[in-house]
């Protein structure tokens, strides 16, 4: 089942729910990084929390959830655009914790102490980062206590990803269900009991159920609409171009330094991987670019 997330609200525009599936994304964020189990279920929950959230913006919006705590896993980064792209980083793709009663223990690996830090990009230039502490380090609870107490809009989050025996992600996904305020109490005790009786999330995502049915079962008793359904996709905006940039802020110094004791420069991005190497030639012009830049910086001030 291809990757997908849906949307709907309820008739009295109270309530939103956005489901998704991030199966194959996930299972491509895991390869990319060689993560180990802990850090599977880690970055497969961002990201997937990232796309819940990313569904609630608008066209060329894009949002960016960063995970940093005192665990072995150390730092776990998610961004996620209204359009469909998903893409993650993760510090220590290796790092591994005991279980807690067979099951991986995301917040230990994370670390019970730490901050998230949500930065949501509304237009080119325009972006607006929220910090609070880590609740729980299970990722969900943190993203739910963020919307309640950052953005005052109350949510439910589950996200679930479950790994086989050999490491392979299965089934990924999630969903979430925002209230706008004033909360509409009988709509709310109802969605509560909808998602007590619901079978365990992780069940339904091995199960093959979709988003648009998890959906449905959520607001069961509750009259809504869908609003949208978009497909998923890892993708990154890393380019050679970028990388240049990313060069031209060392330097003509260092820029220098590189060139004398390794004759060129290999880069390469934090979330897709991809390596940009930089010939001997190429990182000479740059090292002109940087000097010229710098010169042209002093005669300006």
């Amino acid at each position: 089942m291809a990757d997908t997330v849906e949307r709907v609200i309820a008739t009295s525009g109270r309530f939103f729910g956005v489901a998704c599936t991030t199966t194959g994304l996930v299972a491509e964020a895991c390869r990319r990084h060689d993560a180990g189990p802990t850090a599977a279920a880690a970055l497969g929950r961002v990201l997937t929390g990232a796309a819940l959230l990313a569904a609630l913006l608008k066209d060329g919006q894009s949002v960016l959830l960063r995970f940093e705590g005192n665990g072995p896993l150390r730092k776990v980064v998610g961004e996620a655009g209204y359009d469909g792209w998903v893409r993650g980083a993760i510090a220590n793709p290796h790092a591994e914790v005991p279980l807690d009663n067979g099951q991986i223990d995301v917040a230990a690996g994370l670390g019970r102490a730490g901050f998230l830090t949500v930065t949501k990009t509304i237009a080119e230039n325009q972006r607006y980062p929220g910090t609070i502490q880590l609740v729980t380090s299970e990722i969900g609870a943190d993203i739910a206590y963020y919307l309640a107490h950052s953005e005052q809009t109350p949510a439910t989050i589950a996200l679930a990803v479950h790994l086989e025996k050999d490491g392979r992600v299965a089934a990924a996904g999630g969903f979430l269900v925002q209230s706008l305020p004033p909360a509409d109490e009988t709509l709310l005790g109802r969605l509560e009991q909808a998602i007590g009786h619901m079978p365990p999330l992780s069940t339904l995502l091995r199960a093959g159920t979709a988003p648009a049915e998890i959906l449905a079962q959520l607001f069961a008793d509750v009259p809504h609409h869908p609003t949208g359904v978009r497909p998923l996709h890892y993708g990154c905006s890393c380019s050679q171009a970028k990388m240049e940039t990313a060069l031209l802020t060392l330097g003509a110094e260092e820029l220098a330094d590189l060139l004398a004791s390794q004759g060129g420069a290999e880069a390469h991005c934090e979330f897709c991987r991809q390596q940009y190497r930089f010939s001997a030639t190429e990182l000479e012009a740059l090292r002109r670019q940087a000097e010229s830049l710098a010169s042209s910086s002093a005669r300006g001030a």
